[in-house]
């Protein structure tokens, strides 16, 4: 029976074994899926085909920089424990050096260039790993980046302004963005609908609030505008009061260092949006216990 690509490309991303190892076992096969499955089980990559129904909400951000190129990078995997080891940590590097050493398009591409990796350190850490996200800077001469962790990969930053900026504030900038979590960095780049709806809300609850009752149309849309402007200081980065100095805002501080300009940043949090595994001690003892008793 023949197989395509597609075959081939379906075979890893079910069992998450590398390319060529996949198109031999289909080979192998003669283009049967299934027994393609249980070609690459006998030799030991059972492993990845196991995890594939995990939920791999676990893992770090790491941050990685190479000459003018900087990486921000998630990975995820099932467990906590896993993701302090040291293996896991040096895949994760790996995958931050590929990143930074090629032009790649997206996240799927990266997954393709390290599924053999991939497949390998699965099967010797026996977690499910996924590679989720990146963001990828290059320095140019009028720009600088800097790139933060905290708490150990829980969050990543990384921030780029432009080059008259010391490295002291930049740094400065990537801890603001970590700690005040702005969505923006000003006003300009909140999308207008966004504001629009925000401005609605504020409206309704103005209106719905028995102490405005009596109040004229022009306050209430001065309250409202009051209202929007805290929005703007709570998610526009250069808008927060500096975490350093609260009395003053970081566009102050950026203006005092000479006009610095934030053009970009990325702040990842570890599994973010992602399901989360639920524990439960009792399922998981009565599950040891059936796997001990299935083995004797």
């Amino acid at each position: 029976m023949a197989f395509t690509n597609k075959d081939v490309m379906d075979l890893r991303a079910k069992t998450g074994v590398g390319m060529m190892d996949c198109k031999k076992a289909l080979t192998e096969a003669d283009g049967d899926m299934e027994k393609a499955v249980e070609i690459l089980r006998e030799k030991g990559m059972a492993t990845s085909v196991k995890r594939a129904g995990k939920i791999a909400s676990q893992g770090i951000v790491e941050a990685y920089t190479q000459g003018n190129v900087a990486v921000l990078l998630e990975v995820n995997c099932e467990s906590d424990f896993v993701a302090r080891g040291a293996q896991y940590k040096d895949f994760v590097v790996e995958v931050a050096k590929y990143i930074a050493n090629n032009d790649v398009a997206d996240v799927e591409q990266v997954k393709t260039a390290m599924a053999d990796l991939l497949a390998e350190t699965i099967a010797k850490i026996g977690e499910k790993i996924d590679i989720r996200r990146y963001a990828k800077y290059v320095v140019g001469a009028d720009t600088k980046v800097d790139t933060y962790i905290h708490m150990g990969g829980k969050i990543g930053v990384a921030v780029e302004t432009s080059a008259n900026a010391s490295d002291e504030l930049t740094h400065d900038v990537a801890l603001q963005i970590a700690a005040a979590s702005p969505l923006y960095v000003g006003v300009a780049d909140v999308p207008a609908a966004e504001v629009e709806k925000e401005r609605e809300i504020q409206k309704a609850t103005a209106l719905n609030d028995e102490k405005n009752a009596n109040k004229p149309p022009q306050v209430i849309e001065k309250m409202v505008e009051g209202r929007i402007n805290k929005f703007f200081k709570e998610i526009c980065l250069v808008e927060q009061p500096f975490v350093k100095d609260p009395a003053v805002a970081v566009k102050q501080v950026l203006k005092n260092a000479g006009d610095v300009q934030v053009i970009k940043f990325t702040r990842f949090v570890m599994g973010e949006g992602l399901e989360k595994k639920e524990e439960n001690l009792a399922n998981e003892v009565e599950e040891q216990i059936a796997k001990a008793k299935a083995n004797n």
